[in-house]
């Protein structure tokens, strides 16, 4: 009887020390080390871009070590971003990413294939949605005109044309564009040496005279055609 029992505690001892964990016998486990790991993301410079939108992007880098976390990490995800031009990151220790963000700026609105879309300075293409507060924005018309609109804005503003004055913006696929004043007045723009003429646009709209004209032609360099 006393072998048998022998045995008993002989295999249970061998039981117990091969199934042994330390951890498991931890009465008072330590608390979760939460220094340097990222408790707050901070956005600043947000104008268009909501901060949910850029938080939501980023929950995978929550719980991460500052230290090893780098700028590809965070500007990944947020690619997809609409308005999103860059950001700007910083860390500040031991657990807070403070993001500053950079947005591109809304324009136009182009009327393409029976669709309406938001064009900004970036030339990227926005699904339009009615709740989008942008109605005082210009209108584009015209085909493929997106691929030319950002160039010929950039022009007008260097040339210091009054955009605020356009109502509309018409496209023609020889590389030209018709403006539509405010005031339902249109300048015809040429193909070529469109920098001269947005110039001689300029002299023209500010003289009271031609205010009396609904057109006014500029196709053919160095001659004013009006009706």
């Amino acid at each position: 009887m006393k072998k048998l029992y022998r045995i008993i505690i002989l295999l249970a001892a061998f039981i117990f020390l091969t199934t042994y964990s330390p951890n498991e016998f931890n009465v008072f486990p330590k608390k979760k080390n939460l220094f340097f790991k990222i408790q707050n993301i901070k956005i600043v410079n947000n104008h268009l871009i909501e901060e949910s939108t850029i938080i939501e992007k980023l929950t995978e880098i929550y719980e991460k070590n500052i230290l090893f976390i780098e700028r590809n990490d965070i500007e990944r995800p947020l690619k997809s971003i609409e308005f999103l031009e860059k950001i700007e990151v910083k860390k500040k220790y031991p657990n807070t990413i403070i993001i500053n963000v950079y947005e591109t700026e809304p324009v136009a609105i182009l009327f393409k294939e029976n669709s309406k879309y938001l064009l900004d300075s970036s030339s990227n293409l926005i699904t339009f949605s009615e709740n989008m507060l942008f109605d005082d924005l210009p209108s584009i018309f015209g085909e493929k005109a997106e691929q030319d609109f950002i160039n010929f804005f950039d022009q007008l503003g260097n040339n210091n044309f009054p955009k605020q004055r356009v109502k509309n913006f018409y496209y023609f696929q020889i590389g030209r564009w018709d403006l539509e004043l405010l005031n339902n007045q249109i300048i015809k723009f040429p193909a070529s040496k469109i920098p001269e003429a947005i110039q001689q646009s300029v002299e023209l709209l500010a003289r009271k005279d031609f205010g009396n004209y609904n057109i006014i032609d500029l196709r053919i360099h160095g001659k004013i055609v009006v009706e």
